[in-house]
């Protein structure tokens, strides 16, 4: 029988059983080449969905961001009505925007409180000048003795921290105009309460110690019979986590018992060590993140003329800044004693000071061994 008329067909491996297939049996295609440019589903899937997670992120953060300014801004609307109005118009106008223009602001820390012997204590513990330079990232400040003998207005000569409490935030700012000759453009009062709570709100802040402290005994933290044995505040050197209570003593010390040479002056670094440290804290990514919690809390113990935008600016201004570049002035003079009472009579040298404050002349640091003395020091 001839090969074609066989009901077999023959393969390279030997013949197969079965019906003879009529038709041949068509190959897969071969996988068609990608068109130029297209990219494969998979990577597109990956790419849609990083799209959608930043597109996320951001209005998470346009929330949070809103969510934390608004809980943020009713704690200062009432920061703002706790300061009288006759302060509010006591302030030079601040023409432009904090964000771009010097501003001159003014802190007073008042000794008042709830402790017994503070309800009507509200005298200016610490005074300080904080200066802004937002187009150079600098920061000025400079402390003014609690003890400095000034002339405040309508009331004759005595110590500056008797203005307010006299006068209040008014009076203190026009004394404090007065003194410097420099335009007040906004303040800021807390009081020791206030100041224990601002910086409990923030979750404590990171204060550099110079040097060893140990302070006179004063606000003994125990029991009567074990403060009878105590020593007094101690703070070792190098940086320490305060609370509110510890950066308040800390701020407060007038002697240092390690340090005879230690004064009622030179304390003005420590508070704007920790005014500085208080800033840093503000500004900081973990405090943003708290805001829509805690922000009404934050300005709470303050009584101010600043805005919620205002303080926002602020903390911008404030996160920017480079403390390396940063002023540390004080106000000085000689000591002196008048009526059996302990003042401060200023010096020339002041006039210096202001100068260097506003950046116009290089600063000089106090000369040592003379601890009353004004100057200016970098960091």
């Amino acid at each position: 029988m001839a090969v074609e008329g066989k009901p077999y067909r023959l393969y390279r491996g030997g013949r197969a059983k079965g019906k003879v297939p009529l038709e041949r049996t068509t190959r897969a295609s071969p996988r068609q080449p990608r068109a130029a440019g297209e990219r494969p589903a998979r990577r597109r899937r990956w790419w849609l969905w990083a799209t959608l997670g930043v597109a996320g992120l951001v209005v998470l953060l346009v929330v949070w961001t809103i969510l934390g300014y608004r809980s943020f801004a009713s704690g200062v609307e009432d920061a703002n009505d706790r300061l009288p109005r006759r302060a509010q118009a006591a302030l030079a106008q601040h023409d432009g925007s904090l964000l771009s223009d010097a501003a001159t602001i003014l802190v007073v820390g008042t000794d008042g409180g709830k402790a017994a012997g503070r309800g009507d204590a509200r005298r200016s513990d610490s005074l300080l000048l904080l200066r802004t330079d937002p187009g150079t990232h600098r920061l000025s400040y400079l402390s003014i003795p609690r003890d400095l003998r000034v002339e405040i207005p309508g009331y004759g000569t005595s110590k500056i921290n008797a203005a307010n409490q006299v006068g209040g935030p008014t009076l203190t700012i026009r004394t404090v105009r007065a003194l410097t000759g420099l335009p007040i453009h906004h303040v800021v009062v807390v009081d020791f309460d206030g100041f224990r709570e601002l910086i409990d709100a923030l979750g404590g802040i990171d204060v550099h110690v110079p040097k060893p402290i140990l302070s006179n005994r004063f606000d003994c933290p125990y029991s009567a019979e074990k403060c009878r044995e105590w020593d007094g505040w101690l703070f070792d050197k190098g940086t320490q986590h305060m609370d509110g209570r510890r950066a308040l003593v800390y701020s407060r010390i007038r002697t240092n018992r390690l340090d005879p040479s230690e004064t009622d002056v030179t304390r003005g670094r420590r508070q704007q060590d920790v005014a500085e440290a208080v800033g840093n804290e503000i500004a900081s990514i973990s405090t943003f993140l708290r805001l829509p919690f805690s922000g009404d809390s934050l300005a709470a113990p303050l009584a101010t003329d600043l805005t919620a935008w205002e303080l926002m600016q602020l903390g911008w201004v404030r996160f920017r800044a480079d403390d390396s570049k940063s002023l540390h002035c004080r106000l000085g003079g000689d000591p002196a004693s008048i009526g059996g009472e302990s003042v401060i009579i200023g010096s020339e040298g002041n006039v210096d000071v202001l100068s260097m404050f506003l950046r116009r002349s290089a600063p000089v640091a106090p000369p040592k061994g003379m601890p009353y003395a004004p100057g200016c020091t970098r960091r």
